[in-house]
């Protein structure tokens, strides 16, 4: 048998398919799950290699980096560990040794 997602508006289990639409019998929602499962793949957050990143995951950046505001780089080959995810367009926020805290794009790294 199937297994249909809970409902993301009321998490009521007893949801049932009608067509390509699941439905909730409980609030009335609809909604597509083919449609709702690309936007959480657009959503996810991939290292330069497409590999799908998380928080606490360990990275190596790829190319030198100029650190605004300093005269020193961070050079190719660096492990930065324990990395935390966020929104916006350096979407990595980690702790480097030597520099401290640091925002970096996703672009710029691959996961170890």
């Amino acid at each position: 048998m199937l297994e249909l997602p809970s409902c993301p508006k009321c998490n009521c289990e007893y949801t049932y398919e009608d067509g390509n639409i699941i439905v909730c019998p409980e609030c009335s929602y609809e909604w597509n799950a083919e449609v709702k499962e690309q936007e959480e793949l657009d959503n996810m957050i991939k290292d330069s290699n497409g590999n799908i990143l998380n928080d606490g995951d360990t990275v190596t950046v790829i190319k030198d980096l100029k650190v605004k505001g300093s005269s020193s780089i961070i050079k190719i080959g660096t492990k930065v560990k324990n990395i935390r995810l966020v929104d916006g367009d350096h979407d990595i926020e980690c702790k480097i040794d030597g520099f401290g805290d640091m925002k970096l794009k996703s672009s710029v790294v691959k996961k170890a």
